[in-house]
């Protein structure tokens, strides 16, 4: 995997920076413009809406968590979530996805339920409209890895690394708290695990996670653009449709003879994949379908 974001929460714009702390931050209800938001804890949130994102007016300025606002970060503004948190964010017009790290609040438009760094809108292709309709999934393993450092001190850089010890098997998974009927703030462990922020520099981070297909098994959709008789054929036809999503080339067996199958993919929904197959028929490729994982 690629890893793109070594430096994150360190540098900006190629200038030092004082190094983040972590905060992690639930908060109190609140009001803004005469409606109530109430933050709360959450491990399994799935919501569908419209995103924005926010840029250079912000650069440099304190997110709602205390850290330094960085628009060349994989970040994101959300009205209730923990943070910091981990989505991935899917726009639902062309299939792209990014993995973003939760770290401020907003946006408070009307309909709106996330706001993208410009990093990650670049990403997702919002930046030409300003605003996309997407769906927004919590990744629950690397949430709870970032609470769990941001709790103990860490900042964006320890977050990063503790998401890379995470995806390469070094550190393994928690479980989600069990809700009680008053919940109190779960106590540090009495012997702190120190994160490896090394780690960066040779496993996956956020940056890695955008860049990977979401993980998603039995109840994935695929968008098949074409079958072929050679891989030489399939490897041309996934050259071109690159640019509508991630894509993989799948091997099986017709007739007795083996077939090599293009697919974009995999979307959680059949909508979002048959937005991307709709726009790909529009594009020329005619044999565009969504299939079942």
């Amino acid at each position: 995997m690629v890893v793109c974001l070594a430096a994150c929460g360190s540098t900006s714009g190629g200038k030092a920076s004082v190094a983040q702390r972590g905060t992690y931050k639930v908060g109190a209800p609140y009001k803004i413009d005469g409606v109530w938001y109430t933050p709360k804890e959450d491990f399994n949130h799935v919501e569908t809406g419209v995103a924005s994102w926010y840029g250079p007016g912000f650069h440099g300025k304190s997110t709602a968590n205390g850290e330094r606002y960085d628009q060349t970060d994989r970040t994101a503004a959300h009205r209730t979530l923990q943070m910091p948190s981990i989505v991935r964010v899917t726009n639902l017009s062309n299939g792209l996805s990014t993995v973003v790290r939760i770290n401020d609040r907003g946006p408070f438009a009307s309909n709106r339920v996330i706001d993208l760094s410009r990093t990650a809108a670049q990403e997702l292709d919002v930046i030409r409209n300003g605003t996309a309709r997407v769906r927004i999934e919590q990744l629950q393993a690397e949430s709870l890895a970032v609470k769990d450092v941001a709790i103990n001190g860490g900042g964006p850089a320890e977050q990063h690394a503790v998401i890379a010890q995470l995806a390469s098997g070094k550190r393994a998974p928690q479980q989600p708290p069990q809700v009680m009927a008053t919940a109190q703030p779960a106590a540090p462990p009495p012997t702190q695990r120190q994160v490896d922020v090394s780690s960066v520099n040779g496993g996956p981070t956020i940056a890695s996670l955008a860049t990977a297909p979401p993980a998603i098994s039995a109840s994935g959709f695929y968008v098949q653009t074409g079958s072929f008789s050679t891989a030489e054929n399939a490897e041309r036809q996934r050259g071109a449709v690159r640019s509508y999503g991630f894509s993989e080339i799948s091997q099986a067996s017709a007739s007795g003879r083996d077939v090599y199958r293009v697919r974009l993919g995999p979307y959680t929904t059949a909508d979002a994949a048959g937005i991307v197959a709709d726009r790909l028929k529009r594009s020329g490729y005619g044999d565009a379908r969504v299939v079942g994982d």
